[in-house]
């Protein structure tokens, strides 16, 4: 809307709104002067006694004239004059009684009348008043009945100019200390951070303390990590903690669509927060207040960063000292460019992760505390396993899982255990699985069950060619199960389920690995239908293996000696160079993966049919089924192609 954002950065001028109240008031003068006309003098007497009326049958030829005005409203008025009377007489009657006297009496009697006229009115403005009535009051009156929407538009125009349209400011809620749940002891593991919270707790209450060391700014703070890690629980508990009230806003509705609406909401904030004297206010979701500010083009884009700036920046009276800023984003500025100047007013940051695998085990036996005796098979869940298959999984999610679990529990009247458990995992990360949309399928049943296959032997195909024991491979296996049933989310027809590793440091071959385990499918489906028989199913497999790729040539430049991030570098030539560089290592990681899967083709022959009838194999049958085909499993299996392998990626990086 230009013109209304236009129009509010008029209205900012103290000049403009004195100009257009002296507009609005000369304009209701005009009316009122326009409307007046000059009234008759004679004196009106006023009344509601109906005899008067029926009395004119008798003094019919004494009558000078009589009209009726406004014979339709609820109250007509019979306006009459005497011959050589200086007054008029005006009986106002109800409109029932009109139609009677009309006929009873005018009529009947031949009393000759009119209806009065809009100039006549107009001219005997008196005649319509009740007794006592002013004619002023009566003016005005009539006048706002008849400009009534008009006044309306324009002070709902202004309203909408100055304070925004109502409903699409900020919500902000405003929670007492002894309104908030739970405590810190909630939150389980963590340690590393209970212990920055405790710390900003100490800074809070002995502000004095600080001030002898010369910091007198204010506390502001900063929290940042992965969504469902907690952030807005811990600011809960920190206010309870502290005994002050929370105002809880979210930075995506700070901005109302009008110029200034962010800017006075977070100045309203502020007030609201000075008002209560020690106060926690908390932003939720407000990375786009970080963004680096001068980027648009109009002006007015940065006055919600801007204003937040200042209120950030310290307090120059006393009457804020005891607000605390809280601002929680799922990004930071390792992560995405943020302003400078913003980040420098958090002398406080907090970096929220993911659990490991023992604090996933302490929220789980948590959460399943929670519910009542008989209802988790204690005996029979091994939560450590869950653990393990649940890595990277966030502390909400980690409670989605549970929830799934207690559905399940529910819907089968079963005990929740780690079968149960595994279920509800799959259930909550991967959606619904269908065996009916690929039943009659079974040419395509038969390609998707070779394609997981191919996944799962390039997972286990380094441990087997350096002469580990399946029981060694089979502990070190992330495997969870392989399936051939459909699932419309990821819009598959089967999938390799898999633990995922808490270690986020990968090498350059862990990553090389990782891109073999992707090529496998398709390899499988080339070492089984031929080059030409590979399907669009590998698509998604493909682009994880390019980013993959990218990354490691381009931005990390791990076969490089020159560690540069080639992404960086504009020109045409270094584009070309380097997409040739990622072709050549996925030409050579796609023919290590084709001629390492051929070691396993008569193995992954013999599973297929079993797959295929089973629909869905576990880790503990697959390995049971390569326990009883060992012989066939190690018979060609040998230690060349990795060892080609390293020696090329060696010379790659040499040169």
């Amino acid at each position: 809307m230009p013109n209304l954002a236009k129009l509010q950065i008029a209205f900012q001028n103290i000049y403009v709104r004195i100009a257009a109240a002296l507009l609005i008031a000369l304009t209701i003068g005009m009316a009122v002067y326009l409307a007046d006309v000059p009234q008759d003098a004679s004196p009106v007497v006023h009344s509601q006694d109906i005899s008067k009326i029926t009395a004119l049958a008798a003094s019919k030829d004494k009558l000078d004239y009589l009209l009726v005005a406004k014979p339709l409203s609820e109250s007509p008025r019979y306006v009459f004059k005497f011959k050589g009377a200086p007054e008029l007489h005006v009986v106002k009657v109800p409109s029932t009684s009109h139609l009677s006297l009309e006929r009873e009496v005018l009529l009947k009697n031949a009393i000759p009348y009119s209806i009065a006229r809009d100039d006549y009115l107009a001219s005997h403005k008196a005649v319509l008043l009740d007794e006592g009535q002013n004619a002023t009051t009566a003016e005005v009156l009539s006048f706002l009945k008849r400009h009534a929407l008009d006044i309306f538009l324009i002070g709902l125009i202004l309203y909408a100019v100055k304070f925004g349209i109502p409903g699409m400011g900020m919500s902000a809620n405003v929670i007492a200390p002894d309104k908030l749940k739970g405590s810190m002891d909630d939150l389980i593991g963590m340690e590393d951070i209970k212990q920055e919270v405790l710390h900003l707790e100490d800074m809070i209450r002995n502000r004095s303390e600080y001030k002898s060391h010369n910091i007198d700014k204010p506390f502001n703070v900063m929290l940042t990590g992965p969504a469902g890690t907690g952030k807005t629980k811990l600011v809960g508990y920190l206010a309870k903690k502290l005994n002050v009230p929370l105002i809880q806003a979210s930075g995506s509705a700070l901005e109302s669509g009008y110029v200034g609406g962010g800017s006075k909401a977070l100045n309203a904030l502020y007030r609201k927060a000075c008002a209560r004297g020690s106060c926690i206010i908390f932003l939720d979701e407000a990375q786009t207040l970080f963004m680096p500010r001068g980027r648009g083009e109009k002006k007015w884009e940065d006055d919600t960063a801007n204003t937040l700036l200042g209120l950030l920046d310290g307090v120059k009276s006393d009457k804020g000292q005891g607000v605390i800023w809280v601002v929680a984003s799922n990004f930071d500025d390792a992560s995405v460019e943020m302003d400078e100047a913003m980040l420098r007013r958090f002398s406080v940051k907090i970096n929220f992760r993911l659990p490991n695998k023992s604090e996933r085990g302490e929220l789980l036996k948590s959460f399943l505390g929670r519910k009542k005796a008989g209802l988790v098979d204690w005996n029979n869940l091994d939560l450590g396993q869950v653990a393990e298959m649940t890595a990277n999984l966030s502390p909400a999610l980690l409670e989605t899982v549970v929830e799934r679990a207690s559905m399940i529990s529910i819907q089968e009247k079963a005990i929740i255990n780690t079968d149960l458990m595994f279920r509800a995992f799959e259930r909550a990360t991967l959606g619904l699985t269908d065996r009916a949309t690929t039943a009659e399928k079974h040419k395509q049943r038969e390609r998707v069950a070779l394609h997981e296959l191919g996944h799962f032997f390039m997972q286990i195909d380094p441990y087997l060619r350096q002469g580990w024991s399946l029981d060694q491979v089979k502990e070190k296996s992330h495997l969870l199960k392989i399936s051939t049933e459909s699932v419309s989310k990821l819009g598959a027809l089967g999938y390799v389920l898999q633990s995922g590793d808490d270690v986020s440091l990968r090498t350059l071959e862990e990553l090389e690995q990782d891109v073999i385990q992707l090529y496998g499918g398709v390899a499988a489906e080339e070492l089984f239908y031929g080059a030409r028989g590979i399907s669009v199913g590998s698509q998604n497999d493909i682009e994880k293996a390019t980013k993959m790729l990218n990354l490691m040539v381009n931005r990390l430049s791990m076969y490089s000696r020159s560690k540069i991030d080639y992404t960086q570098l504009k020109n045409e030539g270094s584009g070309e160079r380097t997409i040739r560089q990622v072709e050549e290592k996925s030409d050579e990681l796609y023919s290590y993966t084709l001629g390492a899967i051929r070691d396993y083709k008569d193995v992954i022959e013999s599973i297929k049919d079993t797959l295929l009838d089973q629909y869905v194999l576990s880790k503990d049958a697959v390995f049971a089924l390569l326990e009883e085909r060992h012989d066939l499993l190690m018979a060609h299996i040998s230690g060349p192609h990795r060892a080609n392998l390293k020696l090329c990626t060696e010379t790659a990086i040499a040169v």
